[in-house]
């Protein structure tokens, strides 16, 4: 378990886009909070550009990346928004500097790629956490956003998860790793591709028909993805859509069928993914499981 040093009063967070535009108004009051954490910020050139659906072109955004893991100062960089946009730069990314000085990588969903990359090639902890958009005047105090500032610092929370009717019991430690469901299918066969022999797996989506989410699990279930877990939780799942002949199976009994033969634990509803509350994971780093009728927990191990 490789990690970054946590980052205290003083240190400097970049903002970059490596994907999807994303405004300058909605990284502004990002900028404020960090700021009011008594962190410094670094804005890529990236924040407020615009290439059509990017925020740049593909050499514009990987510029802009490489320099924020080449400078020494950034403790850790925080992305403008996911969308899409990192396979298309990720291999030409060079980590020769950020190994010398390793950064907090924070953001989920498109940036998923950059998560299951840089814990693949080089063994780093990531956080799986919220972007700018997340960070307004209306949110500031939510518990969601300061676990962003905990994980940070290295004072993260234990989450309390409510049971569910679909979780199956028990108890497990193992990495955890994943992310965003089509990311995680997209990697397989890449030399991004995801680890999960052993590990806790954590998968989140948005706006996929039923039909394409149970083809994302067939594509890992076939690659044995989720053959030896230690354990599977299942964060939110929003904005999914069923076709006009429906598919017969909710997201929940969809992922349940999946993996129905094996015995691992499996945890749904953790507060984490697409949505307004989005607690920060620790990718790359060990986790404990404890799934029960009274519902779960999930806490660091070992930090």
């Amino acid at each position: 378990m490789l990690l970054p040093k946590w980052l205290k009063s003083g240190d400097t967070i970049g903002i970059t886009c490596p994907s999807g535009y994303v405004s300058e108004e909605r990284v502004a009051y990002a900028v404020t909070m960090l700021e009011r954490w008594e962190f410094k910020v670094k804005k890529g050139k990236t924040v407020g550009n615009e290439y059509f659906y990017f925020s740049g072109t593909d050499k514009e955004r990987r510029d802009d990346l490489q320099a924020m893991l080449d400078d020494p100062d950034v403790a850790a960089i925080l992305m403008g928004r996911g969308g899409y946009g990192m396979s298309r730069i990720i291999d030409s990314l060079d980590f020769t500097e950020f190994l010398k000085h390793p950064k907090w990588v924070c953001g989920f969903s498109d940036i998923t790629v950059l998560h299951s990359h840089i814990l693949a090639q080089y063994g780093y902890a990531s956080l799986h956490s919220p972007m700018c958009g997340a960070f307004r005047r209306d949110s500031e105090h939510e518990a969601y956003l300061l676990s962003f500032y905990n994980a940070l610092t290295g004072n993260t929370l234990k989450q309390h998860i409510p049971p569910s009717s679909f979780n199956r019991a028990g108890t497990a430690t193992g990495t955890l790793t994943g992310g965003n469901l089509a990311i995680l299918a997209h990697l397989t066969g890449s030399v991004s591709e995801v680890d999960t022999s052993g590990k806790v797996l954590f998968i989140e989506e948005i706006g996929e028909h039923l039909y394409g989410a149970d083809r994302m699990l067939m594509n890992l279930k076939r690659a044995g993805k989720l053959d030896n877990l230690a354990a599977l939780i299942v964060g939110s799942f929003t904005e999914m859509e069923d076709t006009k002949r429906p598919f017969g199976q909710s997201i929940e009994e969809i992922i349940a069928d999946k993996v129905k033969e094996y015995n691992y634990p499996v945890c749904f509803n953790i507060p984490v993914g697409h949505q307004e509350v989005n607690y920060t994971l620790l990718l790359g780093t060990t986790y404990t499981i404890d799934v029960s009728e009274a519902g779960a927990t999930l806490s660091l191990s070992n930090l």
